[in-house]
């Protein structure tokens, strides 16, 4: 059994480096790479201030995040919100720090918001599932809640992105019950948050690597397979140009649509790990 496929070079989108410290993906889509996870700028610079940061990567991203929005936006900007995939410590570490400073809503799926109005934990990590030190250490990460209080949004049951034109959210739980994709009809462009990646995230070289390559969601923090697999035939359907996921490179064209279409058919074979006690719950 195989965790990936791999992705060739002319897979990889085709991105331009910006002197904010951002890579272009399209001109008003941009992200940073801030330790293991991408936080995504949505707003052109060139034709309007106003913009929408999509996740909040680790607790001590914040400042490396403001950082970059003021170099891209203007000094002393501020977004006109944050958007959640999920709630995971490592996609809202700074979504308490952030909020507050700009004073701004966050927007999520219902189903994410006791992880982030102090409610609830996430389950425990499963670091049965192979693959890796990152899988071995998973149980270390931290599961408890954030609380964003009066920030906390819900998005909008039409199905579109506050601030943010053009798009639509999809729900595509299976990582996180509340887990969204952001998908832009017009030019095909996908946010998958962390429903597929491009990277191994379970294991250490792997991330440190960041080798292209097309892997279901984290294995350690995948609580619903059944959810994850039609999450990953959804996203699949919608046959994305290109595609931003939480943790490595953004990815385009038909090389890109095959391997996701492969991941989709033979999601057990390549994503679903053979060990761990979800995996053995499941029956699998």
């Amino acid at each position: 059994m195989t965790s990936q496929i791999p992705l060739s070079n002319e897979d990889l989108a085709r991105l331009e480096e910006a002197p904010d410290g951002l890579k272009l993906i399209t001109p008003d889509l941009a992200y940073r790479r801030l330790s293991m996870v991408n936080v995504v700028f949505w707003g052109n610079p060139a034709t309007s201030d106003d913009w929408v940061l999509i996740d909040t990567g680790l607790p001590a991203s914040a400042s490396t995040i403001v950082e970059c929005a003021e170099r891209r936006f203007g000094g002393h900007t501020r977004p006109r919100a944050i958007i959640m995939t999920h709630a995971h410590f490592d996609h809202a570490g700074s979504v308490e720090a952030l909020s507050r400073r700009w004073d701004v809503p966050v927007y999520a799926h219902p189903l994410e918001f006791p992880y982030l109005n102090g409610e609830a934990y996430y389950p425990p990590a499963d670091p049965g599932v192979g693959g890796g030190v990152m899988a071995l250490l998973s149980p270390l990460f931290p599961r408890s809640p954030m609380n964003v209080g009066k920030y906390l949004s819900m998005l909008p049951a039409d199905g579109s992105v506050p601030y943010m034109p053009g798009w639509t959210w999809l729900h595509t739980p299976g990582h996180a019950p509340g887990h969204v994709s952001l998908w832009r009809q017009g030019d095909r462009a996908l946010i998958a948050g962390d429903a597929f990646v491009t990277t191994g995230q379970e294991s250490a070289y792997e991330v440190a690597l960041q080798t292209p390559e097309m892997h279901g969601p984290p294995r350690y923090f995948t609580p619903d397979w059944a959810a994850a697999e039609a999450s990953v035939k959804r996203l699949a359907a919608l046959e994305p140009e290109i595609a931003v996921t939480g943790r490595g490179v953004p990815v385009q064209g038909a090389g890109m649509r095959a391997a996701l279409h492969r991941l989709a058919r033979d999601f057990q074979e390549i994503a679903v790990p053979p060990e761990g006690h979800r995996a053995r719950a499941a029956g699998l």
